[in-house]
């Protein structure tokens, strides 16, 4: 889907542009940082505890982001990965885990500088996508792109930094890895059903689906999701009502992430298992929602 562009938000391709908490953002190279629409959430947990904000605007959704360019050179050359887990049912935790574990072979998944990766060391994928936002679109990065390169992945597109989530995936079977996780965020959802053709067109391939940032997924789109293996409700109520009656399991409630296959449930049970925190597991009708503990939107947000 193209992302829709207006005249504040034209692409320059000197910059980074990217989904904040349902807002688009623009990171230019220079580090000037631009807030392009309202956010289309007015409270999130994650934000909550993470940042210390709980009304979150234009002025919260920079503020975010300059943290992160200050903290971890998120959109800069000076960019860190060197990340643990992060977020407890986090995409990126999952696939790492589960290639520490055998289960994956490589991770196809976007960097901001970057583009689409594919990244074979389960330590380069955390590093991407700790603390990553959904990535519309971006521009070469050369320290980014040398890091890549020598930490276990390349690059699909190092000249333009294109974001091709199903070239990407095409590329790692033509490499040789035949178990493939595959990160697709809301507003390219329609590549998930690329993916799957991609997947049946090539025999011996098994590719693991998650579906992330999904708080401005539209009524459309759902069905695509539906395709996913593990798909993140993000601040969606789409979502919650439309895909968590279809989960086999979910993890987390404030924030859930519902996991549709059997392939994506044996992923998230091995990543539960070295998990080194208590939960609880019990039987529930699902999406299993507790109304206070959900992101709140904006009034009028469609989502």
């Amino acid at each position: 889907m193209p992302w829709p562009t207006s005249s504040v938000g034209r692409w320059t391709g000197l910059c980074h542009e990217f989904l904040c908490r349902g807002a688009r953002v623009r990171v230019s190279l220079d580090g000037r940082v631009e807030v392009l629409t309202e956010p289309a959430v007015r409270y999130c947990p994650y934000v909550a505890a993470v940042y210390g904000i709980r009304h979150i605007d234009r002025r919260a959704v920079e503020h975010i982001v300059r943290i992160k360019m200050e903290r971890f050179g998120f959109c800069c050359p000076h960019r860190r990965f060197d990340f643990g887990l992060v977020v407890p049912f986090g995409s990126s935790e999952i696939i790492s885990t589960c290639m520490r574990e055998g289960l994956l072979d490589c991770a196809v998944v976007v960097c901001e500088g970057a583009g689409t990766v594919i990244a074979w060391e389960p330590d380069l994928v955390q590093g991407i996508g700790a603390f990553l936002n959904g990535i519309l679109r971006t521009c070469p990065v050369e320290p980014i792109l040398r890091y890549i390169e020598g930490h276990g992945g390349t690059v699909l597109s190092p000249s333009d930094a294109r974001i091709d989530q199903p070239a990407g995936v095409e590329e790692a079977v033509e490499l040789g890895f035949r178990r493939v996780a595959v990160t697709v965020i809301g507003p390219t959802a329609r590549d998930i059903e690329a993916i799957r053709e991609l997947e049946a067109d090539h025999e011996g391939a098994e590719v693991a689906i998650f579906s992330t940032c999904n708080t401005l997924v539209r009524e459309e789109d759902v069905g695509y999701l539906l395709m996913a293996d593990v798909v993140c409700s993000s601040a969606s109520r789409l979502v919650r009502e439309q895909v968590g009656p279809r989960a086999l399991m979910q993890m987390g409630i404030s924030i859930p992430v519902f996991i549709l296959t059997d392939r994506g449930k044996r992923l998230a049970l091995s990543y539960l298992a070295e998990v080194r925190v208590p939960f609880v597991v019990s039987r529930a009708r699902l999406p299993y929602i507790v109304g206070e503990k959900q992101p709140t939107l904006v009034p009028g947000a469609t989502t």
